[in-house]
């Protein structure tokens, strides 16, 4: 299979247009989760917290990805250092950043849950983004012999690696939009996104051709296994 290759619209990157709409469908699906189950903190404490999340989500971004390539850190080159996000550096950093300020404002009860379903959609979209930006986004797979296997444009076939993640955010999906149903709302619902999502990312950079740089890991499987 040859992965279809996008140059965008109106001269902006199809990777930038994916990246912006799953930020829109991801938020606006947040709004209507939180219409329909409520929220449990005053609007000031989720806008702290929602605050929390994305400056916490920008650093976290950025500290994985020079993890997972310490080389960067050598050069000198600005360009070179803000280039490249992780999504699970974003998770990570936007977990830490929230738990502070919740300590902070004194919020005890757990404000994630109705996170799960519009970070599923959000990731999701970006990953289309990805997978159609072919080799230069950088996040294909290692080559492989499988049937499955998608050439990117320079002739060798390799695991669709972003294939792979949308695949896994499905049946996390399907499992918390049955949770919320059922009116959890005791954080488990965000503990077992981020649990199952990490587990599955330290699997994948088994088959993605990442520098393993810590004692045969990546940076990536090396924080999601902390």
């Amino acid at each position: 299979m040859i992965a279809p290759r996008m140059s965008g619209v109106l001269g902006l990157p199809v990777h930038t247009l994916l990246e912006c709409l799953a930020y829109a469908a991801g938020f606006r699906l947040f709004l209507a989760l939180r219409r329909r189950w409520g929220d449990p903190l005053t609007p000031f404490d989720r806008m702290a917290v929602v605050a929390a999340a994305i400056v916490g989500a920008g650093i976290g971004s950025k500290l994985l990805v020079w993890t997972q390539h310490p080389d960067m850190l050598r050069g000198v080159d600005a360009s070179v250092l803000l280039t490249g996000k992780s999504v699970a550096g974003a998770l990570l950093g936007g977990l830490v950043f929230v738990e502070l300020v919740k300590r902070w404002l004194g919020i005890r009860r757990s404000t994630g849950d109705l996170y799960v379903l519009p970070l599923c959609l959000g990731i999701a979209i970006g990953r289309v983004g990805c997978l159609l930006s072919g080799l230069d986004d950088g996040t294909y797979g290692t080559p492989t012999s499988l049937p499955w296997g998608i050439d990117y444009g320079d002739g060798v076939r390799r695991h669709p690696a972003q294939l792979y993640e949308i695949a896994i955010l499905v049946p996390i999906a399907i499992w918390a939009a049955r949770q919320l149903r059922r009116g959890v709302s005791d954080g488990s619902v965000f503990r077992g996104f981020l649990l199952v999502y990490l587990g599955f990312r330290v699997a994948l950079d088994f088959v993605k051709p990442e520098p393993r740089v810590y004692l045969g890991l990546t940076g990536t499987q090396v924080v999601g296994l902390v």
